[in-house]
């Protein structure tokens, strides 16, 4: 009987080594197998919100700080066409941000912000739908149930609201859990909720819209598009939008469509069509077509040589300047410098030079951001469609070029 025992025990042993060989000579095999790659932690902008087309090298480069001046404006201010369309081009990417953005709450809001003041309601949806943290930031959450009310995903935003673990008693979640509670068929903690909210501050407008909403019947009024809860309630009562007047940011997201298609150039003068033609369809920009059609668009005296010198630099920009005779063309314009300081010039020149995309965009949203809707100053507008240009961003030059040209008439 010892024996036998003594047989067994000597033969797990040998199956024992044999499994820690063979697991050794397995390990061994897998790790010649395998390549590990540190994986870059996400940040505030590698969620996309949509594909745009640009690298993920797009942030390389950029400043982070001047991205935590630039976005604020962007959600606060008005930008023209073909700064909107930039504006929410670049900031849909999901691409590696700048160095030392990590996952900075108030920055990833700030992006979510821009995004829906510029009409992207949905890329700001996306984007924070997979935002850390967003339970415990009722400013990121607020960003994150406004763009989903005003994508027309109410689920999520009521999702945002019953998972909010900060601030949730704050009036904006008291209306919101309101709305949730009345469409998820609670009619009972919709009223108490409703009656909560309106004791705390008392608002004329959701009141007869919410009352109307518990109630299923009666008359609503008119409908009210000041902010994403209000026109989810408006659409939810089957109210006519086209009467109410919108915020900007609720016009922006009802727009839905790209801002560069707004750029009608039917509305280029006439002497200039050629030009605005070859800018659009992106034909190459010889310097010999730009010397026959400046000679053209001055003959009409010194004003005229002045706007066709605009017209002529707008496009030149879009070609080759390598040459000799386009620095000697260059050479004689006479547009005058634009409004924004010459250190941020100075800044947008070393971008463009290094091929900096996203800083370049940056900078130059930074001086749209001032100009306002009404436009730039035609030597800012200069040296951002050369800067855009040369850093890749083709086609939003050529948004800028064409708008240019629009205003001179």
């Amino acid at each position: 009987m010892l024996r036998i025992m003594s047989r067994l025990a000597c033969l797990i042993a040998m199956l024992v080594l044999a499994g820690s060989a063979s697991l050794t000579v397995g390990g061994v095999a897998a790790a010649q197998g395998v390549e590990v790659t540190t994986l870059a932690a996400p940040d505030a902008f590698t969620t996309p919100g949509r594909d745009t087309g640009l690298p993920a090298t797009l942030w390389r480069g950029a400043s982070v700080k001047t991205a935590r001046t630039v976005l604020p404006l962007l959600a606060a201010r008005p930008l023209s066409p073909a700064a909107a369309a930039l504006a929410r081009r670049i900031l849909a990417t999901g691409a590696p941000g700048p160095r030392g953005a990590g996952t900075d709450a108030a920055l990833m809001g700030a992006r979510a912000s821009a995004l829906i003041a510029q009409g992207d309601a949905k890329a700001a949806a996306a984007i924070l739908a997979r935002a850390p943290g967003i339970d415990r930031n009722p400013e990121l959450a607020h960003a994150a149930a406004e763009s989903a009310l005003l994508a027309g995903d109410d689920s999520r935003a009521c999702a945002v609201a019953q998972g909010l673990s900060s601030g949730r008693d704050e009036i904006y979640w008291l209306r919101l859990r309101a709305y949730c509670q009345a469409i998820g068929g609670q009619a009972d903690q919709a009223q108490l909720t409703f009656d909560l909210a309106q004791a705390q501050a008392k608002d004329p407008v959701f009141g007869r819209l919410m009352a109307a909403k518990l109630a299923g019947a009666g008359n609503p009024g008119a409908a009210s598009l000041r902010n994403g809860l209000d026109y989810a309630l408006s659409h939810s009562l089957g109210l006519d939008l086209a009467v109410a007047k919108p915020s900007p940011d609720v016009a922006a997201a009802l727009a839905g469509t790209d801002p560069a298609a707004s750029l009608d150039t039917s509305g280029i003068a006439p002497d200039l069509a050629d030009l605005a033609k070859a800018i659009a369809t992106s034909q190459p920009m010889g310097s010999g077509v730009f010397i026959a059609a400046i000679s053209e668009i001055v003959s009409g005296g010194p004003k005229a040589a002045t706007r066709g010198q605009a017209a002529m630099m707008l496009a030149f920009l879009l070609g080759d300047l390598t040459s000799i005779e386009a620095r000697d063309q260059l050479g004689t314009f006479t547009v005058t410098e634009g409004k924004a300081p010459v250190g941020r010039d100075l800044a947008l020149e070393s971008a463009a030079n290094q091929k900096l995309m996203g800083e370049a965009a940056l900078l130059s949203l930074w001086t749209c951001a001032e100009a306002g809707a009404g436009g730039l100053a035609l030597g800012d507008r200069i040296r951002i469609v050369h800067a855009l240009h040369a850093v890749g961003l083709d086609a939003d030059a050529r948004n800028f070029a064409l708008e240019g040209l629009l205003a001179l008439k």
